[in-house]
């Protein structure tokens, strides 16, 4: 059966995926990028993040299903293009766009959290509580929150390109957005670079709120684990509700 990685999204931990982890019938485990969770005080690179998540899959045996959203999507998408024979299949989860006003908003942003992280920390800490009620919400701020990295990681991204990086990946992507997810601009390039990607969008969900439902969001992922299983006997995808 087809082991799953779970990659976080920006200032979260590996504690974010425990509520799918929680619902999903096959081996899965959930990394640490460097500067976060049990890795916070490191610097965060993407080369660093690939890392990672290729040390992750090699430990589930050295081929798994990767899942990311947000940063951990663009994670993803750079871990298919530099290591294509350990990434089975890739589920990028709101991480489709590269314009430069959204980088500039992000990046500007990241200053602002990073001159007081402490206290960007207890604002995000607060916004994912209110946005995500109840077990979601709460097993994203388990791991604790890292603010801090908010810098590095929005220049990682800024910095990589993952137009290329799909192009390189042989694999199977399928790229998913809540309709509502400001991160959905570019989309369509996105898919254009796949060389088989599918994109799956979610009706009424945001950014954060796609992650708001883990059951279904568990089905799709062992739904989209079984295509790539048995490719010969793959239907039409689901959204999850």
């Amino acid at each position: 059966m087809l082991p799953v990685v779970f990659v976080h999204g920006v200032r979260v931990s590996g504690t974010a995926w425990g509520p799918v982890i929680s619902h999903l019938d096959r081996p899965a485990t959930a990394v640490d990028l460097p500067g976060h969770g049990t890795r916070r005080g490191e610097p965060f690179s993407m080369d660093g993040a690939t890392s990672a998540v290729a040390d992750a899959i090699d430990e589930l045996g050295g081929r798994a299903f990767v899942v990311g959203h947000s940063l951990g999507g663009y994670t993803g998408i750079a871990t298919a293009g530099r290591f294509p024979d350990r990434v089975a299949g890739l589920m990028a989860i709101g991480c489709t766009s590269n314009s430069p006003f959204m980088m500039g908003a992000y990046r500007f942003a990241a200053s602002l959290a990073a001159r007081n992280p402490s206290r960007a920390n207890r604002i995000s800490a607060y916004g994912f509580r209110r946005f995500l009620p109840g077990p979601v919400g709460i097993a994203m701020v388990a791991g604790g929150l890292s603010c801090e990295v908010l810098p590095q990681a929005v220049e990682a991204v800024a910095g990589h390109d993952q137009l290329a990086a799909l192009a390189a990946y042989p694999g199977r992507v399928w790229l998913v957005n809540g309709t509502r997810d400001q991160l959905r601009g570019n989309e369509r390039d996105f898919l254009r670079a796949c060389r088989n990607g599918r994109l799956i969008l979610i009706p009424r969900r945001g950014h954060l709120s796609v992650l708001a439902a883990p059951g279904p969001l568990a089905r799709l992922v062992g739904d989209l684990c079984d295509q790539v299983d048995r490719p010969e006997n793959a239907v039409a995808t689901p959204s999850p509700k």
